[in-house]
């Protein structure tokens, strides 16, 4: 858990934790004829390359692949550079993206441009 301490004389306070940084996770599987890569944790430019490397391979060998986002708490520019290179790379959709992300890639106009669905079967289907 995060401990915040505040500073006394005019000295700044600092946020420390004792807990290791953001952990990321990838579970990979076929959907309906499609190569599922879902993605859980924090992405930003320091935890992505695991998760390019999982898009690229599959972007290779299979037509379609879904990045479930479901499980991702947090991300910022990287994932947004990632989607964009995946969807040139390959045939990725992306399903399931939670609000911050939703509200990510709208702002930016990725949404646009990424094929985005409710569900991982949905976007499998797409």
């Amino acid at each position: 858990m995060p401990t915040l301490t505040s500073g006394v004389g005019g000295k700044r306070g600092s946020v420390r934790s004792s807990e290791p940084g953001p952990t990321t996770a990838l579970r990979q599987y076929e959907c309906r004829g499609s190569w599922v890569v879902a993605a859980h944790g924090s992405y930003d430019m320091h935890s992505t390359p695991p998760l390019a490397e999982a898009l690229g391979a599959a972007a290779r060998k299979h037509a379609k692949v879904v990045l479930d986002a479901s499980g991702v708490d947090f991300a910022d520019s990287a994932l947004l550079n990632l989607l964009i290179r995946a969807n040139h790379a390959g045939n990725l959709r992306v399903a399931a993206p939670p609000a911050q992300l939703r509200r990510l890639l709208a702002i930016s106009g990725i949404d646009t441009v990424l094929v985005i669905r409710e569900t991982v079967t949905e976007a499998a289907a797409a």
